[in-house]
Order: structure tokens, then C-alpha cells, then sequence
């Protein structure tokens, strides 16, 4: 496993990180809880990452209801401190939680308190990284980032990052993290893939020119770069688009469908699997640290596990990517 620094910070982490968005539920989704990995399964994974040298997990209070974090900490508790001194933590803040009007969001109120929450179904008492999952315009940014100052100082958490953030905003929140002496977002989780490419307009230039860091999620783009897909309404059961159609109902486009076809052809001529070689072209860019990747079984852990061996050009690059040029966001 080869490992990169975290934008400017002295953190190493994994090219790849493991998700753990569908331990014990299928995301944040309330109608998905108690779906996804069991604990067994969950276990399984979490071994088979560590021990492929993988250094980071990313989870998120919301995750399953709170069983993705649970699921995590208990894992670590059975690995014990050795395990956990190698490992980085990473979590998230945002999601509904509960029923009530401050049960989300970035309030400081919601951030302190579900921090404890995190920290006690995790067993730990830091987080190596957290993330706000998204912004909240409810609530001013610098009582945001204020709180994420705070948290830092009293040691609970080591790295703020944003998730699902805009240019624009990222801007607005390094700026006042400057003015007034806080602590910044040293890095942004956002989706990017073959099939959606709007980090490339504005983050990226913004995120090379700042010093910020950049882990890819979806870099399989809910697994329409798998190659389960083959056409229109062709769907295994049990995959996202029987499940949660909606995000990617946008790629169901025949132009779309050639491309994936174009890729299957790459990966085959390779000897690889289409969504390592999709990986591969995320883990290729620059401004990409990592990719967070969530496997659901062994098999397809190794799959993407050989996108780190796939060496490409400075030309299979924009090749690779010329093949989604008209259906890409």
C-alpha cells in the first residue's frame, strides 16, 4: 500500500480508505437501517483493510443509525491499543440524528454533543479526522468552524475536513479560519469519478492553490463503473439502483451505457477489473490523496484492492476519461 500526505498536514494515509457507510445500514437513510454488513461481515472487512495496510476508516455519526460507529469501536476494542495507535479515525457531522429541530446540522450545540457520541460508540477518545458531511446554511460558518477550533484544542479532534462542500464555501471558510486564527479545513471528501468530474472546474484549482487535501468517495459512482450495468433497467436486486435510484437516475443515458462498454473493453485488454481501472484513473489524478472505497464482500474488497497496482500514463488519463465526455456532471 503506498500512502500520501494529507494536503499540507504531516498525516500519511492509505491511497485508499476504507468506507464504512454500510456497516449495520445502507448510509444515513433511516429506511436502510439495519441493512448493509452485519457485525461479522463488518469485522471481516475492517481485517481484510488493515491488514492490506489501509490506515484510515471513514464512518459518520449517522451511518446505520449510529451502528456503523459502534460496529468500528468495537472492532478496535477487540484488536486492542496497538491496532488503534496505527489506525486513523475518521468521522462525520451534519446528518439527522433524531426527530428534533436540533437533532442536525452544524450548530455548536449539535456538533459538541454528537463529538461525545462519536468518540463513546467508538471507544476512543480522539478523532484522527472529522468532517462536516455537509454544509448547513442554517448556521453561520463561523460558529462552525469556531466549534471545530475548539474541538481541536481540547484534543478530541486532531484534522477538520469538509464533505460535500462547494469552491465557493471552502473559500469563504479558509478565509475566516485565517482572519481569525482557527483552525481550517485541511482537506475536502467529495465525489468524484469517470462520471462526475466537478471537482475538476473549481475545487481542484482551489484546493492546489491553498495547500488543501482531496479524498475521493463514489470513485465508482455507486457502482456504475463495476460493470454491473449493462443497460437500462438491467439492475441486480439489491444494488443501489433497486434501492436508491434517485442520485444516479441522471446516468441513464445511452451514451453513458457506450462508455461503460468502452471501459470494460480497456479492463479486459488490461487484465483487470473494470472498477479497479476506474479506481486506478481516480488514484491517478494529483489533487486526489485517497479514494474511499466500500466493499460489500471479499471479493470485491480485492478487486478494488488492485487498483493500486494498475500503473497508468500520462495519456491512458485523458484517454480513460474521453470515453465519458458527453455524460459526465
Amino acid at each position: 500500500m503506498d500512502y500520501r500526505r494529507l494536503g499540507s498536514t504531516g498525516l500519511r494515509i492509505s491511497r485508499l480508505g476504507l468506507g464504512c457507510g454500510n456497516f449495520g445500514g445502507i448510509g444515513s437513510a433511516s429506511a436502510f437501517f439495519g441493512m448493509g454488513e452485519t457485525e461479522a461481515q463488518a469485522f471481516d472487512l475492517m481485517d481484510r483493510a488493515f491488514d492490506a495496510g489501509i490506515n484510515f476508516f471513514d464512518t459518520a455519526n449517522a451511518y446505520g443509525g449510529g451502528s456503523s460507529e459502534t460496529y468500528v469501536g468495537r472492532w478496535l476494542k477487540a484488536k486492542g491499543s496497538a491496532v488503534r495507535q496505527q489506525l486513523l479515525l475518521s468521522s462525520k457531522v451534519y446528518n439527522p440524528v433524531g426527530p428534533g429541530p436540533n437533532d442536525r446540522g452544524l450548530s455548536r450545540r449539535h456538533i459538541l454533543q454528537q463529538l461525545d457520541e462519536s468518540l463513546a460508540r467508538l471507544q476512543t477518545d480522539r478523532l484522527d479526522m472529522y468532517l462536516i458531511h455537509e454544509p448547513d446554511p442554517e448556521t453561520p460558518l463561523d460558529e462552525t468552524l469556531q466549534t471545530l477550533d475548539d474541538v481541536v484544542r481540547m484534543g478530541k479532534v486532531i484534522y477538520v475536513g469538509a464533505s460535500n462542500i462547494e469552491a465557493w464555501r471552502l473559500a469563504r471558510g479558509l478565509w475566516i479560519s485565517d482572519k481569525r486564527n482557527w483552525c481550517r479545513f485541511e482537506w475536502v471528501q467529495n465525489s468524484f469519478s469517470l462520471l462526475d468530474r466537478a471537482p475538476e472546474r473549481e475545487m481542484f484549482p482551489l484546493c492546489a492553490d491553498r495547500g488543501v487535501g482531496f479524498t475521493a468517495y463514489s470513485p465508482l459512482a455507486g457502482g456504475w463503473l463495476t460493470g454491473k450495468y449493462q443497460s437500462k433497467g438491467t439492475y441486480p436486486q439489491g444494488s443501489r439502483m433497486t434501492l436508491r435510484p434517485e442520485p444516479y437516475r441522471h446516468l441513464e443515458r445511452d451514451d453513458v451505457f457506450r462508455g461503460l462498454a468502452a471501459l470494460a473493453e480497456e479492463a479486459r485488454a488490461r487484465g483487470v477489473e473494470m472498477g479497479a481501472l476506474a479506481i486506478a484513473w481516480v488514484l491517478h489524478h494529483p489533487r486526489v490523496d485517497a479514494a474511499i472505497i466500500g466493499p460489500r464482500t471479499a471479493a470485491h474488497f480485492d478487486a478494488v484492492l488492485a487498483s493500486t497496482t494498475i500503473d497508468l500514463s500520462d495519456e491512458d488519463g485523458p484517454r480513460l476519461a474521453a470515453l465519458f465526455e458527453t455524460g459526465v456532471t
